[in-house]
Parts: C-alpha cells; structure tokens; sequence
C-alpha cells in the first residue's frame, strides 16, 4: 500500500467510527494527520468528555485510544486486517489536560498470519510522552 493509500484508508476507517452510534464514538474527534503503511498518526483535542474526576484524560479513553488506532494502523499493512485484540499493556506516565491537543502514533511493529502486533505513543504538545501502549491483536 502507498503512503496515500494508507492516509487515505485511515481517514475512511476513522469517519466509519465518528458516525458510529456506538462506543466507537467516543474518538469522534480524532483526525489522521500522516500515515504510511503500518504507522498511522493522529490528533485529538482532549475534552471534558475525556477526562476522570482528577478533570485529567481517564486511563480508559487512554486504552480505547491504544485499541482502536493500533486497529487503525494495522489495517494499512499490506493485507489489511483488523485485529482483535488478544493482549494489550498500557503504560501511563504523564497526565493530559481538556484544552491540550494530544498526539498518537499508532506503529504496527509486526503483522503476521494470525497476530499483530503493535505499539502506541501517545504525547502531549510539547511532545512529552503521556503514556505508551502495546497491543497484541488476533487479525481477523
């Protein structure tokens, strides 16, 4: 897959999950900003909708964000299945706030027959690392 297909492809999957009805909608403000086949970047505003009750981005958005994009960025691998994911560890080192603007890098660090496996960074504006994530997915 070329790198515009790539960026191509992420923005149709990440539109499919903004019109969504479901818990997918939940990243409804993330946008693709760069891609190249099995490494998709993104953007996302942080809202209030985000947050836990210490008013910073909740641990679980922080995992639905690994889940989903890493899906995301293993799609645009040659083949271009989604996973499931089988095993995923989340490392939260950095606390986010409304109003930031965060920064997720989603990495497929190998595709094979029946798994993936993947990686996420997730930064703040001033590139400092939130939290980084690993996902284990069964491709489907």
């Amino acid at each position: 897959m070329s790198r515009n297909g790539a960026f191509q492809l992420a923005r149709q999957v990440m539109k499919v999950i903004a019109d969504s009805h479901g818990f997918d909608k939940v990243a409804e403000k993330v946008t693709v900003v760069a891609a190249d086949p099995g490494r998709v970047k993104f953007e996302m505003p942080v809202a209030e909708e985000h947050t836990n009750r210490g008013g910073t981005l909740h641990g679980g958005m922080t995992a639905t964000l690994v889940d989903m994009l890493t899906t995301v960025a293993l799609m645009t691998t040659e083949g271009g299945s989604p996973g499931v994911s089988v095993d995923m560890n989340i490392t939260y080192m950095k606390a986010a706030l409304p109003g930031e603007t965060i920064t997720i890098d989603a990495q497929v660090l190998k595709a094979g027959r029946t798994l993936g496996f993947t990686t996420c960074d997730i930064k703040n504006e001033k590139g400092a690392l939130i939290a980084q994530g690993r996902d284990r997915k069964s491709v489907v």
